[in-house]
């Protein structure tokens, strides 16, 4: 200790001649004996876990953190005032597994060691990871539908924030910077649109404390959001990986965002996760469902829990090369198809032509939720997303569709979104005849039909509908990848 004080004493003389001003000299004085005192605690908890935390109702919540070896830690929940112990072991870390109640709070935690750390205010309610590129990372700030409105209202004493710093690393970090903020008109306005309009709609349905974890960077393609080996098993998503450019506004090597922002906050318990991602992997739209499919099955490995994992289908946008958008759009509409726990919300009728973000930030977090409300937590019976095509059916000169809902809503423009192809490959739009749940696809071009597609286009409002509303997604037939050799 002598020797880090004269190391320190001597930092700070020579910064005082190069720098004279009293103010400065003390500030590097109080920075001295901060570092004195870090030195001399022994007990020190990753950011994840701080005062105003949301810990995930009625489960076995890992708390964990650093110490001197063989260090005995004690640790007191007043939810139920019982205490847990370990030893710290010879690597430094330590561990407790505790039991956490139906919702509640405040609550307090009190870890005891050499030196003391109270948790205040830790609510205990429903905890979830929003995660993707830009549109999820936007914020009101930066301008969403009604924003000023909408900032002014969000103050939720039960709706809790923690904004994951933008660290992108080479190897998988322990610890992460940031804290736990209440939901105030000023945190909101720095905190993901999608991800708040998410929380307050589950806090105000299910009544329960929320907390909502952002790790999110705009521009950033798939691969660097899992670990590095997720991708390396699979040689046409590494050699997709190996082809991203270089990009001046983030990280797109694999797995370096996860190494920084996902893999220091794992452990932390939570419910699920909410993704809204796919605009910087156009480039390679007919390989997003395999892509997409290795992330979240990546995630749920490291997690040790086959989560629930819900996205937002990239919305309509004029800007995108050849037909990259709605190819894109198609093979997340195959994850959902094909992954258990998984729901995709489609939001091709509030896309911008001219805008890759749109600004009705408010109805994608609603539509998430309503997601998770009804998948997740299983409360009610309402309609929470458009028309599904469940299979179709090649009958004489005909296609026929069919779809989960008698309630198909196709207005005239929807009649001039479907089109049909031979083995030409050439698309002819169709002629269609709605029945019940089916819909009847024929052309006087073509003879033996057996490639559909819908809305196939990077930028058309979502013309197919159910009752309550919402679209169905745009589609290709699967044997069209097929044929073409995707």
């Amino acid at each position: 200790m002598i020797e880090f004080l004269t190391s320190k004493f001597t930092t700070i003389l020579l910064y005082r001649k190069k720098f004279p001003t009293l103010l400065r000299f003390f500030i590097l004085l109080y920075c001295l004996f901060s570092e004195v005192k870090m030195a001399q605690a022994t007990v020190i908890l990753p950011n994840m876990f701080s005062s105003n935390m949301v810990l995930q109702q009625n489960e076995n919540v890992k708390i964990w953190g650093w110490a001197k070896p063989l260090e005995k830690i004690n640790l007191i929940t007043s939810w139920d005032n019982a205490s847990y112990t370990c030893v710290v072991a010879n690597t430094g870390k330590w561990e407790l597994i505790v039991d956490t109640p139906t919702f509640g709070g405040p609550y307090v935690i009190d870890i005891n060691a050499s030196n003391d750390i109270k948790l205040t205010n830790v609510l205990i309610g429903e905890v979830w990871l929003a995660s993707g590129q830009s549109n999820m990372e936007w914020t009101a700030k930066a301008g969403i539908t009604d924003g000023e409105k909408e900032i002014s209202n969000a103050n939720y004493e039960n709706i809790r924030f923690f904004n994951v710093p933008q660290i992108a690393a080479d190897f998988p970090q322990q610890n992460t910077g940031g804290n736990w903020a209440k939901c105030t008109s000023e945190h909101m306005k720095n905190f993901s649109a999608v991800g708040y309009f998410f929380a307050q709609k589950l806090h105000q349905k299910l009544d329960v404390p929320v907390g909502i974890i952002n790790a999110s960077w705009g521009g950033t393609p798939a691969e660097t959001w899992m670990p590095e080996e997720a991708l390396n098993i699979d040689p046409i998503l590494q050699k997709n990986a190996d082809l991203l450019p270089n990009e001046p506004w983030g990280p797109v090597k694999a797995g370096k965002l996860y190494n920084g922002m996902i893999a220091p906050i794992v452990s932390y318990k939570i419910r699920g996760f909410i993704w809204y991602q796919g605009e910087s992997n156009v480039r390679h739209a007919h390989t997003y469902d395999r892509l997409l499919s290795a992330l979240i099955n990546s995630w749920r490995k490291v997690w040790q829990e086959k989560l629930p994992f819900y996205f937002v289908q990239i919305a309509p946008y004029g800007g995108y090369k050849a037909d990259e958008g709605v190819a894109l759009r198609n093979a997340q509409r195959r994850v959902e198809a094909s992954q258990e726990k998984v729901g995709m919300v489609v939001i091709s009728d509030i896309g911008d032509e001219k805008d890759i973000h749109p600004k009705n930030k408010k109805e994608v977090g609603i539509r998430l939720a309503n997601l998770a409300i009804k998948n997740t937590y299983e409360i009610g019976n309402e309609e929470i997303s458009g028309p599904k095509l469940i299979s179709m059916e090649y009958k004489n000169n005909k296609i026929i569709l069919y779809y989960d809902t008698v309630n198909l809503n196709c207005d005239a423009s929807c009649r001039d979104n479907f089109e049909i192809s031979d083995y030409s490959g050439i698309f002819y739009r169709a002629k269609i005849t709605i029945k019940s749940n089916s819909i009847e696809l024929h052309a006087k071009e073509i003879s033996y039909p057996i490639f559909v597609r819908f809305e196939w286009e990077n930028y058309t409002l979502g013309s197919l509908k159910n009752k309550a509303g919402l679209p169905a997604t745009a589609f290709i037939s699967d044997n069209w990848l097929e044929f073409k050799r995707y």
